[in-house]
């Protein structure tokens, strides 16, 4: 299906109707392994599949933008350029005496320009002795499921209430419309609380089509290669640490960045496009700035409020988890490690606090 927006207007289109919406496009990413499971469990038949649309049709908002206002472009850029180490997926990383280790940023998706990595990436995982990703469960189903069933109030209204209990006719509708092109029934999911389906409705169709047909997202392709090329694999987080991270965020977030998502439908298809876009550019830095430009409809405090809390519960404070335990990996030399792009830059990024444990860490052309 092509994207109901016609290039000239994309931008002022979406102004004003994204918000959260855009924030858990980005949540949608983290969670894409407990997604995929569940749709391996709602049992989406290849059949299902074939009838959806593999090829993703979004536009790239900024390079309408650039066009159509370019102020607004050069600022986007200019915020991008403050932030510290916004620039490159792949750094080297080195300590006095040890070989060294390598750090690829990641996006939790399989589209095919993502799963080719950059040329240096190839050798470096292919010589490492240990393999650092940021959950080790997501090769395995089982251990998904059973981090989900072991904690199911993170996921699940338990207190007899569904998300039709919650939402308008009209929301309803459009939930079901959009579970329904992902292939999943809204009554196999009505329980689910709003962050899960978020993490359903958030991501385009033609992902979930993908994996249907067998293709895994770069982070879950290099755990699986790690261990058949009988590699050491260590996951950073526990899939119920994620979890957690994304249910502590308010309920009051969760349902409005639901509704959000909905509305703006396949118009999701072209802010992910843009972030692909930027992360086979390695401008991994203008995303955010790129996500808050699109977000003029709110108060500027609320809209920065929304922002810093995401960044703080989902991108920093999970930064600081990572990099503590790498640190002992990273001291013996020889690893691989792959964590999603956003972790990567910032001054509280990956690649800082590395550095403040005395790596050097530099970026691979």
């Amino acid at each position: 299906m092509h994207s109901l927006i016609k290039p000239h207007n994309l931008t002022a289109t979406l102004m004003g109707k994204t918000g959260d919406a855009l924030l858990w496009l980005l949540a949608a990413l983290h969670v894409t392994a407990v997604a995929i499971l569940l749709m391996t469990l709602l049992s989406l038949s290849e059949a299902e599949a074939a009838e959806q649309q593999i090829t993703c049709t979004g536009s790239d908002i900024l390079v309408d933008m650039r066009k159509t206002d370019p102020q607004a472009f050069a600022r986007i850029e200019q915020e991008a350029a403050a932030i510290p180490n916004g620039k490159g997926n792949f750094w080297r990383i080195e300590k006095a005496g040890t070989d060294p280790s390598y750090l690829l940023g990641t996006m939790h998706v399989t589209d095919p320009r993502v799963l080719e990595m950059p040329a240096a990436a190839g050798p470096a995982f292919e010589k490492a002795a240990t393999v650092i990703v940021e959950s080790d469960e997501i090769v395995d189903d089982k251990k998904v499921a059973a981090s989900l069933l072991s904690k199911p109030e993170l996921t699940m209204f338990l207190d007899g209430r569904s998300i039709t209990d919650i939402l308008s006719a009209d929301n309803v509708a459009r939930l079901e419309k959009g579970l329904k092109e992902r292939g999943i029934p809204l009554n196999a999911v009505s329980r689910m609380k709003p962050w899960m389906l978020s993490s359903f409705v958030a991501l385009p169709a033609c992902e979930f089509a993908r994996k249907a047909t067998g293709l895994s997202f770069l982070d879950k392709k290099l755990a699986e290669d790690a261990i058949a090329d009988g590699k050491r694999l260590v996951g950073l987080e526990t899939m119920v640490e994620q979890l957690t991270a994304m249910s502590e965020l308010p309920m009051e977030f969760h349902l409005q960045a639901l509704i959000e998502t909905l509305e703006l439908g396949d118009r999701m298809d072209d802010v992910m496009t843009t972030m692909t876009d930027l992360y086979v550019a390695g401008d991994i830095g203008m995303t955010m700035p790129m996500l808050k430009s699109l977000d003029p409809g709110k108060a500027a405090t609320e809209s920065e409020q929304g922002y810093a809390a995401f960044e703080q519960r989902i991108i920093t404070d999970r930064n600081h988890v990572m990099a503590e335990r790498a640190t002992p990996e990273l001291a013996r030399g020889n690893v691989f490690m792959a964590v999603g792009a956003l972790h990567l830059p910032g001054e509280e990024g990956l690649v800082e606090l590395l550095r403040a444990a005395d790596f050097t860490v530099t970026r691979v052309d």
